[in-house]
C-alpha cells in the first residue's frame, strides 16, 4: 500500500498509508488534514487543491483542461498545483509528497 506525505501549512508532515486507487483528496479528507473535497471528487470545485514538488509533478503529470479550469479557482495557485481528487494513488506514487496550501 502506498504512502502519501502531507506537508501541512505549518510545515509539519503527516505520513498516511492508503489503498491503491484511493485519491489524495480522499486520504487528506479522511485524515482530517483540512482538505475538504466539497464536490466529492467530481471535478467541480477546488477545495482539494494541493501543491506538488516539481519532481512529483512531472511524475504525476500535468492537469487536463477540465482540472486546469477548476484550478483557476484555487487560492495560492502555483505552477505545480493539482487537485487531489485527480491523483489516484498507486505503488508508482509511493512516497508522494504534497503540500496543503494555507487557506484550504
Amino acid at each position: 500500500m502506498p504512502d502519501i506525505i502531507f506537508i501541512k501549512p505549518d510545515g509539519t508532515e503527516e505520513n498516511i498509508t492508503v489503498k491503491t486507487g484511493e485519491t489524495v483528496m480522499e486520504a487528506g479528507r479522511d485524515a482530517g488534514l483540512g482538505i475538504e473535497g466539497t464536490c466529492g471528487g467530481s471535478l467541480s470545485c477546488a477545495t482539494c487543491h494541493v501543491i506538488l514538488d516539481m519532481d512529483w509533478f512531472i511524475k504525476v503529470g500535468v492537469p487536463d483542461e477540465d482540472e486546469a479550469d477548476m484550478l483557476d479557482l484555487a487560492f495560492g495557485l502555483t505552477q505545480t498545483s493539482r487537485l487531489g481528487c485527480q491523483i489516484e494513488m498507486s505503488d508508482a506514487l509511493n512516497g508522494l509528497r504534497v503540500t496543503i496550501p494555507e487557506e484550504m
